[in-house]
């Protein structure tokens, strides 16, 4: 079965970096987008990255441009997320997402606290 496992979240002061990682097992990933989503207190979940397969192109959401990078290791069927310049707005819980022949699965999830 599909599974996605996140890691790497933590505790981080404001400017600080963290990478976030997503080991996905249960479906060839390489076939597949990945995406990287958020959730903070009391807000809706957001798109923040999203990586194609082969080509490795990638979109974000506005506020994460320039400071966020998502990549992928289709070897080790692993997809990450780099944060850089992390600000307090920026503390949600992290979750990966892959749609899978119409499917959508999601991670546990990895908590990212900025503080100020």
């Amino acid at each position: 079965q599909v599974e996605l496992v996140e890691s790497g979240g933590g505790l981080v002061q404001a400017g600080g970096s963290l990478r976030l990682s997503c080991a996905a097992s249960g479906f060839t990933f390489s076939m597949y987008a990945m995406s990287w989503y958020r959730q903070a207190p009391g807000k809706e979940r957001e798109l923040v990255a999203v990586i194609t397969t082969t080509s490795g192109s990638a979109n974000y959401v506005n506020s994460v441009k320039g400071r966020f990078t998502i990549f992928r290791d289709n070897a080790k069927n692993t997809v990450y997320l780099h944060m850089n310049s992390l600000k307090p707005e920026d503390t949600a819980v992290y979750y990966c997402q892959a749609a899978v022949t119409g499917v959508v699965y999601w991670g546990q999830g990895t908590q990212v606290i900025v503080s100020s």
